[in-house]
C-alpha cells in the first residue's frame, strides 16, 4: 500500500489535466488602477477653462479666442492633441461638421454650423469596433436661444465634457483590441443636434458601435430635495432597441426579454463593472431612456439601432440648471462652478474609464444565441462562435425575471457553443451569453433572440 499510493497520486495528477478546465481570472488588476486614475484637480482645471469662455451656447461666438463655443471647441481639440502627442500619436482627432438650417419655430434661429470634436484611439485588431463616451460642449441659460448672457455649464455640461477629456488622458497610457473614441458633442440644448450628426456618420460608414456612455452633468452631488450623496449615480438605458421589427416585438411579448435589449445590457455591464472595481460606489440602474419628458445624447444613437445609456449623478439641483444667472428671494440661479464637486466628477470618470477599458480589452458578443427548453426540465443555449483570437471561453448568464441584475452564472470553454443547463426551468429565468477573453474581460451578454429548432 505504501508503494502503490503514492503513485495512485502521481497517476491522479498526470491524468488531471485531460479533463479539468482553466477559466480566465475573473478580475483584471489593470481596471483597480484606472479606476482610481482620473484626477479630481485636472479635471477642476478643465471644467474653470470651459467656465471662462463665458457663454458656450451653440449660436455664440466662433471668431474670439476666449469667448464663445468656437474657443472652447478649438481649446478641446487642442487639448485632444496633446494628449495624442504625449502617447506617441495614439489619437485621431478631428471635428465633425453639420449645417443645420435656420427656423424661427426652434431653438436655432440661424444657419448654424454644429460642430463636434472626436478623438478615436484605434483598435489594435478591431479598428471598427467602437465604444464611445460622450460629453457636451454647449451650455445655455433659461433662453435655450440667447447666445449672448453669460452661461457657465459648469456642471451642465462642463463636467461631462472635462471627464470625457480625462479618460482620453488616462486610457491613452494602454492598447486594446477595440477601438475607443472620445467626443465632445455640440447642439445638445438645441435638439441634439451633435450626436444626430454623429450617429448619422457612424451608420454611413458601418461602425460597429458596443457602446455609447452619455455623460451629462456628472458632477452634482447636491438634490434640489436636500439630498446630498457622493455614493451613486444613475445609468439610464431604453429597454428594447427603438428600431426593432414588428417580429421582434412579437417575439419579446411571447418568449420575454422586454427589459433585454443591447442598451440594457450595457447598463447592467457597467452596473456590474462598478461593482466590482469601484466597491464604494453604486449604480443605480433607471429604466427609462432619460429623465421623464427629457433628452440626451445618447438617444439620437439609440435612434439608429445603437446601443448607448446615460450616465449622470443621482440628485440633481434644479435652480443650478438653464438659468440665468441672478439671486431672487434669497436663491442663487444658475450653473456655476461652485455647485461642482470635482471628487464626485473624477469618480463618475473612473467609472466610464473602467467600461471603456473593459469592452475595448473584451472580444465581441456572440452575434446570435438562441434557446430551447419548454416543457422541458432543463434550459438549452446554443450561440455563433466569436472568431477572435482573445476568446478563452463564454460565461452563460441567468437571473430571476424579476432581477435587474445577472445572479447566476456557468463557464465554458471556448469550444463548447451549446450547453444544456440541467434541471433549471426555462420558464422561471431570464438568460444570456457573454464571450470571455483571456485576461478575464467580458463582453456585454447576448440575449436569446430566436428558438433552438426542435430535433
Amino acid at each position: 500500500m505504501r508503494f502503490l499510493l503514492p503513485l495512485f497520486f502521481i497517476g491522479c495528477c498526470y491524468l488531471m489535466p485531460s479533463f479539468a478546465q482553466t477559466a480566465p481570472p475573473q478580475i483584471d488588476p489593470r481596471l483597480y488602477e484606472i479606476a482610481k486614475a482620473p484626477s479630481a484637480a485636472r479635471i477642476e482645471a478643465d471644467i474653470r477653462q470651459l467656465v471662462r469662455f463665458g457663454t458656450r451656447n451653440t449660436m455664440s461666438d466662433t471668431l474670439s479666442d476666449t469667448r464663445g463655443i468656437g474657443a472652447a471647441r478649438r481649446w478641446i481639440k487642442t487639448e485632444f492633441d496633446n494628449i495624442s502627442k504625449a502617447c506617441g500619436g495614439c489619437l485621431e482627432v478631428f471635428y465633425q461638421y453639420a449645417l443645420v438650417k435656420g427656423d424661427p419655430r426652434t431653438r436655432i434661429k440661424e444657419d448654424t454650423w454644429v460642430v463636434n470634436v472626436v478623438a478615436i484611439q484605434r483598435g489594435t485588431i478591431h479598428p471598427n469596433r467602437y465604444v464611445i463616451m460622450t460629453g457636451d460642449i454647449d451650455s445655455r441659460v433659461s433662453d435655450p436661444s440667447d447666445a449672448v448672457k453669460d452661461s457657465p455649464g459648469a456642471n451642465d455640461n462642463a463636467s461631462g465634457m472635462a471627464g470625457t477629456i480625462e479618460a482620453a488622458r488616462v486610457l491613452t497610457r494602454y492598447k486594446f483590441p477595440n477601438s475607443i473614441v472620445y467626443a465632445g458633442l455640440s447642439g445638445e440644448e438645441q435638439g441634439l443636434y451633435g450626436g444626430q450628426h454623429m450617429a448619422q456618420v457612424a451608420l454611413e460608414e458601418g461602425w460597429q458601435i458596443i457602446g455609447v456612455l452619455n455623460n451629462d452633468m456628472i458632477g452634482n452631488i447636491e438634490g434640489i430635495n436636500g439630498v446630498i450623496d457622493n455614493t451613486t449615480f444613475r445609468v439610464f438605458s431604453e429597454p428594447t432597441p427603438f428600431t426593432e421589427t414588428e417580429q421582434q416585438r412579437i417575439w419579446r411579448r411571447v418568449y420575454g426579454g422586454e427589459v433585454d435589449g443591447p442598451s440594457r445590457q450595457l447598463a447592467r455591464y457597467v452596473a456590474r463593472m462598478t461593482e466590482l472595481y469601484m466597491p464604494t460606489l453604486q449604480a443605480k440602474m433607471i429604466y427609462r431612456l432619460d429623465r421623464f419628458g427629457r433628452g440626451g445624447h445618447h438617444k439620437p444613437f439609440n435612434d439608429l439601432g445603437f446601443p448607448g445609456v446615460r450616465i449622470m449623478e443621482t440628485n440633481e439641483h434644479y435652480d443650478r440648471q438653464h438659468q440665468d444667472l441672478r439671486v431672487e428671494d434669497g436663491i442663487a440661479y444658475g450653473d456655476v462652478i461652485e455647485g461642482v464637486n470635482f471628487d464626485y466628477a473624477a469618480k463618475l470618470t473612473g467609472v466610464n474609464a473602467i467600461v471603456l477599458a473593459g469592452l475595448a480589452w473584451a472580444p465581441p458578443t456572440p452575434a446570435t444565441v438562441m434557446i430551447g427548453g419548454a416543457v422541458q426540465p432543463s434550459t438549452r443555449l446554443k450561440w455563433d462562435a466569436v472568431d477572435d483570437p482573445n476568446v478563452a471561453g463564454y460565461k452563460i448568464y441567468w437571473r430571476e425575471t424579476t432581477d435587474a441584475q445577472w445572479r447566476f452564472s456557468r463557464y465554458v470553454d471556448k469550444s463548447v457553443t451549446d450547453y444544456t443547463l440541467e434541471n433549471i426551468v426555462i420558464d422561471n429565468y431570464l438568460f444570456g451569453v457573454a464571450t470571455v477573453g483571456k485576461d478575464g474581460n467580458e463582453s456585454t451578454v447576448a440575449y436569446p433572440i430566436t428558438l433552438i429548432p426542435r430535433r
